[in-house]
């Protein structure tokens, strides 16, 4: 089922001093099930297309068409935004309760999967880097989202907690049968969580090229496919393809 369909994208963003076109000519499409990602060099506009699928803003022109509900949709950003002063059964009950729902049992339910019951009492403060975006993950899986944007949700870990979070988050969607969307700088982490990659030029941000990721390492776990013999020759394209159209911002 194709859940988002958007045809010709453009976004301006004005003010006293002008006007930015940061979106030009984006069409694409998405199936149920899907795990796609954007990259590109920042300010080309990704996380504005995140925001306008999550009908946080409306596109200047073009058409988005999707089958879901803004309800139906989960955002995960860089940061994890939580409440300092909530317990992290609190944290994860946010949404649930902006939707007037008092459902304990779906966040007794992903503590234990996410192996963090142990921490239903602690504060964030009390939690590492991973553990608070692994809350930040359950927070915003509780209200049962079909559609999962992640905008950079790993870039300020470390290397190896990175890791560890791609493989946990790649399991979980999998697992849950979401679909998603990943904006990241990250060329290997692209490749390793995604069935499809975007490309996008520098702004205003257009769609380069599409790399369908292949089916033997789309099988694997992300840190799994980083050793597949097929990675590291799509990187390699990828970057070249970065190179010719004239930026270097992305790793």
């Amino acid at each position: 089922m194709r859940l988002i369909e958007a045809s010709s994208l453009q976004h301006i963003f004005f003010s006293e001093e002008g006007y930015t076109v940061a979106l030009e000519d984006v069409s694409f499409s998405i199936e149920e099930g899907d795990f796609i990602s954007f990259i590109g060099p920042s300010g080309c506009g990704k996380s504005t297309l995140l925001s306008i699928i999550a009908n946080l803003i409306k596109p200047t022109s073009g058409r988005l068409t999707q089958q879901i509900s803004p309800s139906e949709i989960g955002y995960m950003l860089q940061q994890d935004y939580l409440f300092p002063w909530k317990t992290i059964k609190e944290n994860i009950l946010l949404g649930l309760r902006l939707q007037n729902r008092e459902d304990t049992e779906i966040v007794d339910d992903l503590l234990r999967r996410f192996q963090l019951t142990h921490t239903a009492n602690f504060y964030p403060a009390q939690l590492s880097g991973g553990m608070r975006q692994r809350i930040s993950l359950a927070r915003t899986l509780a209200v049962q989202p079909r559609l999962l944007l992640l905008d950079e949700p790993f870039s300020a870990l470390d290397f190896y907690t990175k890791l560890l979070l791609e493989n946990f988050v790649a399991k979980t969607i999998q697992q849950l049968e979401k679909t998603a969307i990943l904006v990241t700088h990250d060329i290997a982490e692209a490749i390793a969580m995604s069935d499809r990659v975007y490309l996008f030029s520098n702004r205003p941000g257009t769609i380069l090229k599409v790399f369908d990721i292949p089916e033997e390492i789309r099988n694997l776990a992300p840190f799994e496919a980083r050793n597949s013999p097929l990675f590291q020759p799509l990187f390699q394209t990828i970057w070249k393809e970065l190179e010719a159209n004239g930026y270097e911002n992305v790793t």
